[in-house]
C-alpha cells in the first residue's frame, strides 16, 4: 500500500492496528519519503483494568483475557485495591483460561502481564496515566470521580457491562488505539485522521503597516535579514 503494485495503486496514509511487525512496518514506510504516512503505533494489543473490591472478579478476568488471546506479545494489567482481590480475579483467569481455543497464546501475554495493587484510586490513576493503556477499564463503585482524572488512554471503558470488546464490535467507536504508551500524544482514530488542514492569510496595507515592527524586531533578531526586507520593501510603498 506503501509503494503500490502494478495492480495497487500507492496510497497516501495507512491505516489500522496491527501486531508489532505490522506496527513496525508502518513505522518504517512513515519514515520515508517516498513511503506513506500513518495514524498512529497501534499494535501489540494491551487493556489495563482498574477495579474495586466490589466489582466481579469474573467479569475482570474475562475482560483481561479478552487482550490476552489477541497475540503473545500482548499485555494484561490489573490495578487493585486488595491482594485478596487481586488472586480472586487470578483464580477466575485460570478457570477461564482453560475453555480457551487460544489457551496457550493467552500464556505466553499473560507471562508478561502483571497485577498491582495500590492503596487509593488516586494511586490507581498515576500508574494508569503513566502505563497509558490501548483499552482503561475501569470496575469501581464509582467511575465518574476518576473519569477527570485519566489523561493518557487510548479508549475507556466505564462499569460492569461496558467489556473492551463492545467497543471492538458494536458500540460504535474505533477500535484503532494506540498502544505502548503512544496514548500520552496520540488519540484514538476517528474522522479527523482522515482529514489535512492548511491555513489562508491575507492582510491589508494598514494591517501590514500595523505589524511591521513585529516582523522585522523578530526577523533582526534571528539573523534572517531577508525576512524584515520583504516587509520593509513594502512598507516603504505604502
Amino acid at each position: 500500500m506503501a509503494y503500490g503494485t502494478e495492480s495497487v495503486p500507492k496510497v497516501l496514509k495507512i491505516f489500522g492496528p496491527g501486531n508489532q511487525f505490522v506496527t513496525m512496518a508502518k513505522r518504517i514506510v512513515s519514515n520515508d519519503a517516498q513511503g506513506a504516512s500513518i495514524d498512529m503505533p497501534a499494535g501489540p494489543s494491551e487493556v489495563l483494568v482498574i477495579a474495586s473490591d466490589s466489582a466481579n472478579p469474573e467479569y475482570i478476568a474475562a475482560d483481561l483475557l479478552s487482550q490476552a488471546e489477541h497475540g503473545p506479545d500482548s499485555q494484561v494489567i490489573l490495578i487493585a485495591l486488595s491482594q485478596e482481590f487481586a488472586h480472586k480475579v487470578m483464580q477466575k483467569v485460570d478457570e477461564q483460561l482453560e475453555a480457551l481455543p487460544r489457551k496457550e497464546i493467552a500464556l505466553k501475554a499473560l507471562s508478561k502481564s502483571t497485577a498491582l495493587v495500590v492503596d487509593t484510586l488516586d494511586e490507581a490513576a498515576e500508574l494508569s496515566n503513566r502505563y497509558a493503556p490501548e483499552h482503561l477499564i475501569l470496575q469501581i463503585d464509582d467511575p465518574d470521580s476518576l473519569i477527570g482524572k485519566l489523561r493518557n488512554a487510548g479508549s475507556i471503558f466505564v462499569g460492569a457491562y461496558t467489556p473492551e470488546s463492545l467497543g471492538d464490535y458494536a458500540s460504535g467507536t474505533n477500535h484503532t488505539l494506540p498502544t505502548y504508551g503512544y496514548a500520552k500524544t496520540f488519540s484514538a482514530l476517528g474522522t479527523d485522521d482522515y482529514r489535512r488542514r492548511y491555513t489562508i492569510q491575507r492582510a491589508s496595507k494598514e494591517g501590514l503597516k500595523e505589524i511591521s515592527k513585529t516582523v522585522t524586531t523578530m526577523a533582526s533578531a534571528e539573523g534572517l535579514d531577508a525576512h524584515g526586507n520583504a516587509v520593509v520593501v513594502r512598507v516603504k510603498d505604502i
